[in-house]
């Protein structure tokens, strides 16, 4: 009898193979699947402004309303980045020399816009409205978190369009009294606020969920 040329051990290759292929696709799909989301690539986004711009301080210690610098927010699609004339508005009076301000000053001197960078981006193939959002109730705290808190702002939601379908498919959480916006430390929840039964509600809620509503 002539001797093996294998040893026993080859024939479970096939099965090792296939086994390997199977599992070792499932990983990377995984892999993909997360780390290339933008649950993973887009949150947590913080880039360094021009001006170091704390919304602690405004929004948060100072109180003041989202809607003094992001003026549009309920009759445009675009959330308004506040003008230079904005800012001086408040800063010819306070910190008018601090050199944390130098940007502005210049900006304010030389009629050249402050090259602000912008933290939330969508694909240019997705259209959001931010006025259609805002005039239903949904707060400022759905899409962006609690701004009040940060020194710099950062992204705390993916905004992809399975997090967005999310929504689209069940409002009521993220809805709020038209009055309270804005209002960063306001919970629905807790709250116990019912769009149903809002007496102040002109209109019921029933978002698009067909792909021409976001792509047009």
């Amino acid at each position: 009898m002539k001797p093996f040329v294998f040893p026993s051990w080859t024939n479970y290759l096939p099965f090792i193979i296939a086994s390997s292929l199977v599992f070792g696709g499932i990983g990377v799909t995984g892999f993909v699947w997360y780390y290339f989301s933008p649950e993973f690539t887009d949150v947590g986004y913080t880039p360094l402004q021009p001006v170091p711009f704390s919304h602690k301080l405004h929004a948060g210690e100072l109180g003041m309303s989202c809607y003094y610098c992001h003026n549009t927010v309920e009759r445009s699609g675009y959330a308004a980045v506040p003008a230079t004339q904005t800012c001086m508005g408040c800063h010819k009076l306070v910190a008018k020399d601090s050199p944390k301000l130098a940007v502005v000053r210049e900006s304010y001197s030389t009629g050249k816009p402050i090259p602000w960078v912008k933290v939330h981006m969508l694909p240019d193939y997705a259209k959001f409205n931010h006025s259609a959002h805002v005039n239903v109730g949904v707060g400022c705290t759905s899409c962006h978190g609690r701004i009040d808190k940060m020194k710099v702002v950062g992204q705390v939601k993916p905004l992809s369009m399975g997090w967005c379908l999310e929504c689209h498919r069940n409002p009521k959480p993220n809805l709020r009294p038209l009055s309270e916006v804005t209002n960063m430390e306001y919970d629905p929840k807790e709250a116990g606020y019912d769009p149903d039964t809002d007496p102040h509600r002109n209109r019921q809620v029933n978002p698009p969920q067909h792909c021409s509503a976001c792509h047009h």
